[in-house]
């Protein structure tokens, strides 16, 4: 039984340097976590072309498996954005991938342009107080560029997906492991899929949760089929109609009254919050709350209230004002990959508001982007020759079912798709999806986590709409 073992591990990097590189790591410590972990790097060149150039940490952290007799195919979970950093969300990664971990590592590796691999924070973006429209955001981008490109690594045109996926192989070959697990959310279903195109024999599975094909160009073209569904929600939910008649009708009532001078107290601080709310910006307000199925269950509420004229739930729902957290993004490396790949060809023709608001935005902000050159081969999506699961919300504005069927049936007899259709946008947390991700992760058989029972997931309801408590003579003083 060893002489596979030892095959394996010749045939990834030979047994002496599988050792060398298990010293790459140190012991390390996280906030989340009360078990010691272990931390690595790997020296990268900046341009691949340029091996000898100039370099690049990538930095990694390994939540090891708690079982001596561990098993090979370790984790590697693919963080979203583009822009979030792996270590940063390592701690939902472990919640949510918990049971896996017990005979296999997990890794969390911070792609580049991310965290602590050659960041490309813009903290004129992402710690702003205020609620900035189109054009403060466009100076804020601006001043952020121009300051990245001071950085000793900031030729912002090597942030690809493509040199990124290399990064992570180059951490599984340094850590000695052969074929590997990858759980992609968001844009890391992206890099899934670049990684399984790259390295197709170093992938035992795949799971895909939020689909961002390759082609797909900006995230707003299912902004507007979500909103309307919420809409459409409200008609057929008997309390919410009544409290919240005639909703869609309210929302364009709502637009046309734009642009308006507001005043709120600011969300977080508690001061005095005083702008102009104008159409694009109340646009972006309301994108921003639909990633989540239960803010949507808010949204009439919202939307009721701001056409009354009070907009403190929506400034508030919304997370404007937010500082950045664990899952925040590194706005430098989100703008060198979506300029990049999504203008890498001419944008479709946009159908609707939101979309015509993002590929403004996005073209005034990529015109002077440095931008990477994506290979021809980036845009195909060749059959799968491993086991990949695909779940997709119904009511996501950004990934919806229809990216994840269009994938599914490229990579072919070896893809299941699983479609949750009352979720929003991530779907790892929802009822017991992760126990439908585990199984098909632990199964021993390709064949039997192709046909893993999915069934329970069609029970979970959409959230109800929100209702405001109302005060009855028992509640009184």
């Amino acid at each position: 039984m060893l002489r596979p073992v030892f095959q394996s591990l010749f045939a990834v990097c030979g047994l002496l340097l599988c050792v060398a590189a298990q010293a790459e790591v140190t012991p390390c410590r996280l906030p989340d976590f009360p078990q010691e972990l272990r931390c690595g790097k790997i020296q990268r060149p900046l341009n691949p072309d340029e091996p000898a150039g100039k370099k690049i940490d990538i930095h990694y952290v390994i939540l090891p498996s708690q079982d001596k007799n561990k098993l090979q195919d370790a984790l590697f979970l693919l963080a979203g954005g583009p822009g979030q950093s792996a270590i940063n969300v390592a701690s939902f990664g472990q919640a949510v991938l918990s049971r896996l971990n017990k005979r296999r590592d997990i890794v969390f590796v911070d792609q580049r342009g991310t965290g602590r691999s050659a960041s490309l924070a813009c903290p004129e973006v992402e710690n702003a107080a205020d609620v900035d429209n189109e054009e403060q955001m466009l100076k804020k981008t601006d001043a952020c560029l121009a300051r990245l490109k001071t950085l000793p690594y900031g030729d912002l045109r090597f942030f690809s997906t493509s040199i990124a996926v290399q990064d992570l192989d180059a951490v599984r070959v340094q850590q000695g492991y052969d074929k590997i697990n990858l759980v992609g959310a968001s844009y890391g279903t992206r890099v899934g899929l670049e990684y399984l195109r790259q390295f197709p024999r170093s992938v035992k599975r795949l799971v895909l949760d939020g689909v961002v094909p390759p082609d797909m160009s900006l995230p707003a073209g299912d902004a507007q089929a979500a909103l309307d569904g919420v809409f459409g929600s409200c008609v057929q939910e008997a309390a919410c109609n009544a409290s919240y008649p005639q909703l869609a009708a309210r929302w364009q009532q709502l637009l046309a009254s734009m642009p308006k001078r507001i005043s709120v107290t600011h969300p977080r601080l508690g001061t005095p919050l005083n702008f102009e709310l104008r159409r694009d910006l109340l646009l972006s307000l309301v994108h921003k709350t639909l990633y989540s199925a239960s803010n949507t269950g808010a949204l009439p509420y919202v939307i009721t209230q701001a056409e009354r004229g009070n907009y403190q739930p929506l400034i508030t729902l919304s997370g404007a004002t937010n500082l950045p957290g664990a899952g925040s993004i590194n706005y430098g490396m989100h703008f060198s990959v979506w300029c990049s790949e999504a203008f890498a060809r001419p944008l479709p023709a946009a159908k609707d508001e939101f979309e015509q608001l993002m590929n403004r935005m996005y073209e005034r902000t990529c015109k002077n982007w440095p931008r990477a050159k994506i290979p021809d081969g980036f845009f195909t999506l060749p059959v799968a020759q491993s086991p990949v699961l695909l779940l997709s919300g119904g009511i996501d504005p950004v990934t919806p079912i229809r990216h994840g069927a269009a994938v599914a049936k490229a990579l072919g007899s070896n893809a299941v798709h699983v479609t949750l259709n009352n979720a929003g946008h991530g779907l790892l947390s929802q009822g017991c999806v992760r126990d439908v991700v585990y199984r098909f992760l632990n199964a021993k058989q390709d064949q039997d986590a192709l046909h893993v029972d999915s069934s329970c997931v069609r029970s979970i309801p959409r959230p109800l709409a929100w209702q405001p408590l109302r005060e009855t003579q028992e509640q009184r003083p």
